[in-house]
């Protein structure tokens, strides 16, 4: 008993001497010194004095650079305000002392990196470095994680990288593109959720906090700019995913590939997006993904295949399961979401109640509205006996797009298009004028939309 005792206070001070000389290490050779110098420099940053807080700065930066996160964090401060007051020959020794502290903060801190890489770049960029020096530290943030990338600088990126192989390398091209469309939308459905959140507190009586207030706010602005990357990306890509591409693409690459799930699902989708559904290999990679993976956005892919096939009974039956299957409310409402487009064109009223059952588990979900939106534009000339009742319809088309924006910023651009086209279709004013109503009236549009609307 007395050994194993014995034994056990040898392993406690083991451990608590080789936390100390951690700890020493950290701090460097002078820990006292370090911590104190930490503590000056940070007061001072902190409070935006950089003329005082470059001294102490320097001496932790040189003397114990692994103690804290913070000489990295304010030193960018401290040394971006020395390079712009600079001129000549110190502004290059500033220049390359921010390098050295993304440098250092990489070696000491390597967490978060592609934030850090990211933020190179743009600090390279607005020193005037070469195309070349930028898109290194954007290539570097992107394979870190592309989710934590600047909003512009990834769709920079993908640029750049789609006019780097858009001829020789298409492959290289929809994997970047992929990668990069999910980072968008990890960021899109954080900030969705943050927003749905603090818009539920209000809704319930609540008060948002001054911190809340800010945060709904931001949210809100990162919304709108996710939502325009998002489209920049599927322009860029647009020129270069045809079905004449992608088919022998895919046809060449499926037996390399017909057990990997996600290039499966990538392809299957893209064909899908593209309308390349038509093809022989889009049945071939549904299958192979549905075997490799059983999932809700398989299941949604194999319906497609027995619609195709005109067996609408099969085609239900996997979205139902698809439906089914999905537990998390806001991808219950995606996979809903996507059944309802597979109708857009063969059946807008059921296009639209799939699309009223997204908004059920996801309420900010715009992209639905705007499906509600096209499917009542597309009804137009069915639901209308009449010039003025065919182009009423138009204004409920109108509104529901106002109300895609109003729930969900990030599709504020699209939503734009969608209203500024469904009002040119609306009654104009001299068709109003010789009409039974006037601005202002209610006006009820029947048939399956049986919706009630103002007269503009």
């Amino acid at each position: 008993m007395k050994k194993h005792l014995q034994n056990y206070i040898s392993i406690i001070l083991c451990l608590l001497t080789f936390e100390g000389a951690f700890s020493q290490d950290k701090y460097g050779e002078n820990p006292e010194l370090c911590r104190e110098k930490l503590s000056e420099f940070y007061e001072f940053a902190r409070n935006k004095d950089y003329q005082y807080s470059y001294e102490p700065w320097v001496w932790c930066f040189e003397n114990c650079p692994a103690s804290s996160k913070n000489i990295y964090k304010y030193g960018l401060k401290i040394i971006e305000h020395r390079y712009s007051k600079a001129t000549g020959a110190q502004k290059e020794t500033e220049s390359a002392l921010i390098d050295k502290i993304y440098e250092q903060r990489i070696k000491y801190f390597p967490d978060n990196l592609g934030k850090v890489y990211s933020d190179w770049a743009i600090s390279l960029e607005s020193r005037g470095a070469s195309k070349k020096q930028v898109f290194e530290k954007l290539e570097l943030a992107f394979n870190a994680d592309p989710a934590q990338m600047s909003i512009k600088k990834l769709a920079v990126y993908f640029e750049e990288v789609t006019d780097k192989n858009k001829d020789g390398n298409t492959q290289k091209v929809f994997d970047t593109y992929d990668d990069a469309l999910e980072a968008v939308n990890k960021k899109i459905d954080y900030h969705t959720k943050s927003k749905d959140r603090l818009d539920k507190k209000v809704a319930d009586g609540g008060t948002l906090t001054k911190k809340e207030a800010t945060k709904i706010k931001n949210d809100a602005i990162n919304l709108r700019g996710l939502g325009q990357v998002e489209g920049v990306l599927d322009q860029i890509v647009g020129e270069v995913a045809t079905c004449e591409r992608l088919v022998p693409l895919y046809t060449k690459g499926f037996e390399a590939h017909k057990s990997d799930a996600k290039w499966l699902r990538r392809a299957a989708s893209r064909l899908n997006a593209k309308e390349c559904t038509d093809e022989a290999i889009f049945g071939k990679l549904v299958e192979a993904y549905a075997a490799a993976e059983p999932s809700s956005e398989a299941y949604i892919l194999v319906s497609i295949i027995y619609d195709k096939k005109g067996q609408e009974a099969k085609a239900n039956e996997f979205r139902n399961k698809a439906v089914d299957l999905e537990k998390d409310p806001y991808k219950k409402a995606d996979y809903l979401y996507k059944i309802g487009a597979t109708y857009r064109r063969s059946s807008p009223a059921t296009a639209a109640s799939y699309a009223k059952k997204a908004l059920v588990h996801r309420p900010s979900m715009g992209k639905a509205y705007l499906l509600i939106a096209s499917a009542y534009a597309a009804s137009a000339n069915s639901c209308g006996t009449d010039e003025i009742s065919k182009r009423m319809v138009f204004i409920a088309a109108v509104n529901k797009a106002i109300k895609a924006k109003s729930v969900d910023p990030s599709i504020t651009s699209l939503a734009n298009r969608y209203i500024k086209s469904y009002r040119a279709s609306g009654p104009n004013k001299k068709l109003i004028f010789s009409s039974d109503y006037k601005s202002g009236d209610s006006y009820k549009i029947g048939c399956w939309i049986n919706e009630t609307v103002r007269v503009p």
